[in-house]
């Protein structure tokens, strides 16, 4: 659902771009709250998966084909912060790097795919897990509904721009019947996807999980007609687990072969909105991309002519670059985080405070 220049006009652009700056100005303070020292290598990790896995187009309909956007998985993984971050991220990649998404729609892009889809998701997804049973199915479970309905909310999110900022004379109910039919179609490989990737990493280290802290409720036992926690399992070792570095070697190296070698093999037609968009004629005055020329365009590298080769590497490349630019984000909020809560930042007001009596 990478929306192109030329789709939606520069004042309904601009107005998205800020609303865009906004949440990713929101979600940078917001993330401070969420990353540790433990999660923020898993947040750029989680980047760079987004990444290869939207280089895999599967098909949903005759002609049709569609990708994961991710909003969903993010915002379960590493919390919704983290997850409009890790988004952004991405789109910014692929915007500069391969000439995907329009650089004038990049908060268009941001708003649909980062915003709408955390936010969606998320609040479905925690609303889910608060009446189902406390359980690693029930997580993965709502994690499958939320990314779910993730998608075709993104779809009527764009609709609703276009309505009032598309460049073309087009019927907006037939806009919106297609991008919501096609999209709900694409929701589904979308849930699979999601629910797939939660399940494998909270069946490793649900502590990992944002959306599965808490899932261990203590039992209760009364005692002399009081209330008392049951004594808990034994913890497990740590060298029992997966570590950490490990799961991240793991979902680094999954990622670099879905990017380098799997997307090879995805489907070579257009998605959801690139089909509604010629069906429709909203594609009319679709622009040239800013870094059309650039050596990763349309994710293939220049000057190299076997195609599975020029592809493989541009994945490769893509999903370094997002691992290295997302973990080097993550890891400066975690550093703001650690100096917003040491003792000198805290004692700062109170000696502030004695200085100003003195006086």
């Amino acid at each position: 659902m990478h929306v192109p220049d030329g789709f939606i006009n520069a004042p309904t652009s601009a107005a998205t771009g800020v609303i865009a700056a906004g949440a990713v100005a929101v979600s940078l303070r917001g993330a401070r709250r969420e990353l540790d020292e433990r999660t923020a290598p898993l947040a750029g990790l989680v980047a760079a998966f987004i990444f290869a896995v939207q280089m895999l187009n599967f098909p949903v309909a005759a002609g049709t084909s569609g990708h994961l956007l991710g909003g969903a998985l993010a915002a379960i993984l590493v919390g919704p912060y983290t997850g409009v971050l890790c988004v952004s991220v991405v789109l910014l990649m692929q915007g500069i790097l391969f000439a995907d998404g329009g650089l004038t729609a990049l908060g268009v892009n941001i708003t649909n795919m980062g915003i709408v889809t955390v936010v969606v998701a998320y609040a479905l997804f925690r609303g889910l897990v608060k009446v189902l049973p406390r359980s690693r199915r029930s997580v993965t479970a709502a994690s499958f509904v939320a990314a779910l309905v993730s998608v075709p909310a993104a779809a009527l999110a764009f609709t609703l721009m276009y309505a009032v900022g598309g460049t073309t004379d087009v019927s907006i109910g037939k806009v919106a019947t297609a991008m919501v039919g096609v999209h709900v179609l694409i929701g589904l490989g979308e849930a699979v996807i999601t629910a797939l990737t939660v399940g494998a990493v909270v069946a490793v280290r649900p502590d990992l999980v944002h959306g599965a802290r808490g899932l261990e409720q203590r039992l209760k036992l009364r005692v002399d007609g009081e209330l008392v926690d049951a004594p808990g399992p034994e913890p497990v070792p740590v060298a029992a687990r997966t570590s950490r570095r490990t799961l991240w070697i793991t979902g680094l190296v999954t990622s670099l072969v879905l990017a380098g070698f799997v997307s090879f093999y995805a489907s070579a037609d257009p998605d959801g909105l690139e089909k509604v968009a010629s069906d429709h004629g909203i594609d009319k005055k679709a622009e040239e991309h800013t870094v059309a020329d650039s050596p990763l365009a349309d994710y293939g590298v220049k000057d190299v002519d076997d195609a599975r080769l020029s592809g493989g590497l541009a994945g490769v490349i893509g999903v370094g670059v997002t691992v290295v630019a997302g973990t080097g984000v993550f890891w400066a909020v975690r550093r703001r985080r650690t100096a917003d809560t040491s003792p000198s930042a805290v004692e700062q007001p109170s000696v502030e405070r004695s200085a100003a009596k003195s006086v």
